[in-house]
């Protein structure tokens, strides 16, 4: 057993490398917003290649490699693995879009939505028992929806497919057994020879923009790096917190992507929108609670137990 003084450290540790992780993944709409001219469907080729390079020095480095090989020798597994690997190019792809577009008022609804949707997915798919809250709080977020249409005129694709997505990709996940680094690698490995016939294709029609200029190139290599960093950080802090703690963590990216919306890019904000935005709110504050409320009476001990019975 861990004595509090190494728990501690530790623990610190873990919400500085949890706080990194979900920060940098908020700022990624500042980063994406430096393109200038460049089509977001450019970027994400550039993102799947360098980030596919840049992930096989860091696993050398690491000495990950073991994992890797015996995924890629299982070949029914692939199946799941390529999966995710579309799931996340839909995803990078359209959240790279929305930044473009000035539309991250979406993306952020979409990532506040995404752990509802987890829990839906859940539900329907898996077959796991839905709690009263969880029920509440999915039905808000379907309130919520709801009213956009029916106040706008229009449902928020942009946000939907960014939670299903993501959410799906969740699903897919678990059933592959890989750490997200080595998981991450595969899923760009696998997608790495579109992304160069692709970048062929785009140097032959004279439509790259790859070598325009410095700024432009870097910002394209920069564009991996920045892919597997946070990751790196969100690895170090899910081997020293509980998944309840990263749980609340989670929610300063799109709290982050928010305020840059408004703040930053000044996208305007309707009392319809801000509606959606307090109804899923409340939803994920049902959410967390029940989370929390179930991993308590999880951890309780059964009336009448022994000290010793206690203690295991």
């Amino acid at each position: 057993m861990s004595s509090p003084i190494t728990t501690i450290p530790e623990a610190g540790k873990g919400v500085a490398f949890g706080l990194t992780a979900y920060v940098m993944w908020g700022c990624f709409p500042l980063f994406f917003a430096l393109f200038d001219g460049v089509p977001a469907y450019e970027i994400l080729i550039h993102r799947v290649t360098w980030s596919c390079l840049f992930l096989v020095g860091l696993v050398t480095l690491m000495g990950r490699w073991k994992p890797i090989r015996v995924a890629l020798r299982e070949p029914r597994r692939l199946g799941r693995v390529l999966g995710c690997a579309v799931l996340i190019a839909i995803n990078w792809g359209l959240y790279i879009y929305s930044v473009e577009t000035r539309q991250v008022l979406q993306a952020s609804l979409g990532y506040f939505l995404t752990p509802l949707v987890n829990v839906a997915l859940g539900m329907l798919i898996l077959r796991e028992r839905m709690h009263r809250l969880q029920a509440m709080a999915v039905a808000l977020a379907t309130l919520a929806i709801a009213l956009q249409l029916i106040m706008l005129g229009r449902i928020p694709w942009i946000s939907l497919t960014l939670a299903l997505s993501f959410g799906t990709y969740g699903l897919l996940r678990k059933q592959v057994p890989l750490d997200g680094l080595s998981g991450l690698f595969v899923e760009t490995l696998m997608l790495l020879p579109l992304a160069l016939i692709a970048l062929i294709w785009l140097s032959q029609a004279e439509l790259s923009h790859f070598f325009t200029d410095s700024r432009t190139t870097l910002l394209l290599i920069a564009s991996g790096v920045i892919t597997a960093l946070p990751l790196l950080a969100f690895a170090g802090a899910a081997r020293r917190l509980r998944l309840a703690t990263l749980g609340f963590l989670m929610y300063l990216n799109p709290s982050i992507q928010f305020f840059i919306a408004l703040l930053v890019f000044n996208e305007p904000l309707s009392a319809v929108q801000l509606g959606t935005f307090l109804l899923i709110w409340v939803g994920l504050a049902l959410y967390s609670w029940s989370a929390w409320s179930e991993r308590t009476n999880t951890l309780q001990p059964p009336a009448g137990a022994s000290p010793q019975q206690q203690k295991r």
